[in-house]
Formats: structure tokens, sequence, C-alpha cells
């Protein structure tokens, strides 16, 4: 098997704007769902505010947080100080495991430190344009080519629109 691809997972309003105090500005269980069918059974990478987010280790994925705090050490994940010790865990993990690729999962930072080189982009482009204080950075169209892009069918819960794009490097 080659070396397991890095996917970008991330829900991005029409402004770029991803998440606001700490939470996302929208409610959308339905990119919930595509969240999971994304994400399972592959190691994931986040930060420690994206994981204190979401509270918990999510289910059937390794979960691998990027801190600099030496007391944080919530069960159930691993714990490194350093980015790319991260990704060479999740690299080395998705490997073992057999599975294709491995997640960057945010926040606005590690996006920010891993989009010059991930392979993939998931996108859900929420149909928003909300204040925030984190932001994904820009797709730059030189170096990233949409792929696919199809609409969100909205559940009656969901608070916007969306449109699911998968973006991937231009070679």
């Amino acid at each position: 098997m080659s070396r397991p691809l890095l996917d970008i997972v991330v829900a991005s309003a029409n402004n770029g704007v991803i998440g606001r105090d700490g939470a996302m500005p929208w409610h959308l269980p339905t990119d919930l769902k595509h969240f999971k069918a994304l994400t399972l059974g592959r190691p994931m990478v986040m930060g420690r505010k994206t994981f204190e987010a979401i509270g918990r280790p999510l289910p059937g994925r390794e979960t691998i947080v990027v801190s600099r705090d030496p007391s944080f050490a919530p069960e159930g994940v691993s714990v490194l100080a350093d980015l790319e010790a991260a990704l060479e865990m999740a690299a080395v993990s998705a490997e073992a495991k057999g599975v294709p690729s491995f997640v960057v999962a945010g926040g606005g930072v590690l996006y920010a430190a891993t989009i010059y080189r991930a392979d993939r982009l998931y996108v859900t482009r929420v149909a928003a344009a909300p204040d925030g204080d984190t932001c994904f950075p820009p797709i730059d169209p030189a170096a990233w080519m949409l792929a696919a892009s199809e609409p969100m069918v909205r559940g009656e819960r969901d608070s916007a629109d969306a449109i699911f794009e998968t973006w991937v490097r231009r070679r």
C-alpha cells in the first residue's frame, strides 16, 4: 500500500468562518453524519480546542490531539506536543489499519499548518456568512481542483443549506 493520504475535513461558511467562541456557528446534523462517514475507521488529528469542543473521543476513530499543555491528558486519546509527530503517528496508524488516509479535523491553526501538504479537502460549504473568530484558509485554485460538488439534502433540523465539496491537489 502507498503512503496514506492526508485528508482535511471541514465545514466552512461562504465567508470562510469555521468557528465562533469554540463552537460552530450553525447546527447541521446532516453534515455531522457526513463527517462520520468520511472519518470512521481513520485516524484523526485535531487541536486541543477542537477536541474540547467535541468533548470526547469519537467512536470508531483513533484520536490524536496536538497540545503544548503537558497536563492535558484526556482518556482515550493520544496527546502529542508536536504537529509533525502527530501527523506521522496518524500516517503510521492508517498504514497499519490498511486505510487509505488519515484526517486533520481542526481547528483553524492545524488547517493553516496542513493545507499546503494535504492531498484532499472535504469541505462542507455552508450557505451562510456568520460572524466568527476562526476561519479556514483560502483554497488556492492554482493548487486545488474541485473534483466533486453535491448539494446537501437539508434535514428538518439543519439550520442552513450546504454543499459537499471534494477538492484534490493539482499535481
